[in-house]
């Protein structure tokens, strides 16, 4: 794996949640984070069908524009019942005014009486002006609510139920949730390539 340095890293999102949760998560590397939407930076299609495609598209677009290494996240609710939907378009049923109560109402209906199994899936990708890249992915399984329980979180948190919680993601108080998500267990595998903590 390619190391990163001490200095500048954009992050590939114009998503507040996500910023918020990769700034805490890199803040103790030495890094100084920028987002793409601070930088103007636009936003690429996500043309690939993968959460691992989407990562890397999104975060090579961000180093060739930025000339700055850049990490990406792509992540996604896939329900099993659903064939994995909405996956790697979870931020697509939102629609163009990201209504994701109208996302969860949907994933709600199409369940109708089928198991509500379901997991967050992950993808990571640190990529170099130079054109190379890092992925990882991680998950987390659990259960759908309905109605949403909540207000804390984005995206489908409120109506996914990690195992082995009582409260949703919606539920939880951030700090909770982030120690150990989808999210949080993607960067445990990245952290190998980051600056150690006070180097």
């Amino acid at each position: 794996m390619r190391p990163l340095q001490p200095g500048r890293l954009v992050l590939a999102t114009h998503n507040p949640g996500k910023v918020i949760e990769l700034a805490e998560l890199l803040g103790p590397h030495g890094l100084d984070v920028v987002s793409a939407g601070e930088l103007g930076l636009p936003e690429p299609e996500e043309t690939e069908d993968s959460f691992i495609g989407n990562a890397r598209l999104k975060a090579l677009a961000a180093a060739t524009a930025s000339g700055l290494p850049a990490i990406a996240d792509d992540s996604g609710l896939c329900v099993e019942a659903l064939g994995g939907a909405p996956g790697i378009y979870s931020a697509r049923w939102a629609g163009e005014a990201k209504d994701f109560g109208a996302a969860m109402a949907r994933v709600n209906d199409e369940l109708g009486d089928a198991p509500r199994t379901a997991h967050f899936i992950c993808a990571l990708c640190v990529a170099w002006p130079d054109g190379h890249t890092e992925v990882v992915e991680g998950r987390v399984d659990g259960t759908l609510v309905w109605p949403p329980r909540g207000g804390n979180g984005f995206g489908y948190d409120p109506m996914f139920l990690m195992e082995a919680r009582d409260q949703t993601y919606g539920e939880m108080a951030r700090a909770d949730k982030e120690a150990d998500n989808h999210r949080a267990r993607a960067f445990g595998l990245l952290v190998g390539l980051l600056p150690a903590v006070g180097a």
